[in-house]
């Protein structure tokens, strides 16, 4: 932590907590006052909220998450002077995964929203098939909705993911349609559930083996690569890659978001060997274009 603060990065809690609990304001107030004492004993900068349960908009938790983020973010700037308060968001605000929140009450009442443009088919309600984790128009298509919304460019921070998923392949067609076994998800009768997910590193070492190498798909914008295990089954696996971060960097640049971050930074390979380092700079620097 000394060494981060030495290098002026900010150290912040992880914060969750059961919403049907938090909609008591003494609950609330009580776990406000926790974290913010954790936060001093710890010398911590702020805190990221990240709850990512089901709420209705006509809920009493609709309404108490607003509550909670505003009063957290009053509590923390009143007590760590310079202190932070974030909150993660779906990478649409469109009730992904029935997470119907108060966003521009909640964007309003912290510093930042961190937007998670990863996990996208969490809910897959078209064929039942393989597909990106962070395709490119549709990441785009999220920001465009909340900035529709209202919410302004700068209190917006694009999340990438720095792993993919591993899909078992039911069937495994010649033009690379992979379809999937049926894991239903909040509502959705199909979900990437159905698939595992595996680190950046893990990814490297094993594409160039695989019975594909890099293949790129054109309309999503995001490498995958096929391969066959043990037991003879066929595997798609999707993920990110420089080429297909730098896309989304630059338009992080272009419309004027605060910002991009990665979940997460431990997923690359940081040994010594030659070609490790190579792809973990290159990872690095797709982040700025």
């Amino acid at each position: 932590m000394c060494y981060a603060h030495s290098k002026g990065s900010r150290i912040v809690l992880k914060g969750d907590v059961p919403l049907k609990e938090i909609v008591d304001p003494a609950k609330r107030t009580a776990w406000i006052s926790q974290q913010v004492d954790l936060a001093k004993n710890q010398h911590m900068d702020g805190i990221n909220i990240d709850i990512e349960q089901e709420v209705n908009e006509t809920s009493p938790e609709y309404h108490a998450l607003t509550e909670l983020v505003k009063e957290t973010t009053d509590a923390f700037h009143r007590e760590i002077p310079g202190s932070q308060v974030t909150f993660d968001v779906a990478w649409s605000p469109a009730c992904i995964d029935k997470r119907c929140y108060n966003y521009t009450g909640i964007a309003d009442a912290c510093d930042f929203l961190f937007v998670m443009s990863y996990d996208e088919q969490s809910q897959i309600w078209t064929d039942c098939i393989a597909k990106a984790n962070a395709p490119y128009l549709q990441t785009l298509v999220g920001y465009e909705e909340y900035i529709t919304m209202g919410i302004d460019p700068k209190k917006l921070v694009m999340g990438v993911p720095w792993y993919g998923y591993d899909y078992v392949c039911q069937n495994l067609s010649k033009d690379h349609v992979c379809s999937l076994s049926k894991v239903p998800f909040r509502g959705a009768p199909c979900s990437d559930a159905a698939g595992r997910q595996i680190p950046y590193g893990a990814i490297m070492k094993q594409v160039n083996s695989s019975l594909s190498g890099v293949l790129w798909d054109e309309v999503q914008k995001s490498p995958f690569y096929e391969y066959k295990d043990s037991l003879g089954h066929f595997h798609q696996v999707w993920y990110d890659d420089p080429r297909s971060i730098s896309l989304k960097a630059a338009y992080v640049k272009s419309r004027g978001l605060r910002g991009i971050g990665m979940w997460n930074g431990n997923s690359l390979d940081y040994s010594r060997e030659a070609v490790a380092e190579q792809q973990t700079e290159a990872m690095w620097q797709a982040l700025t274009p």
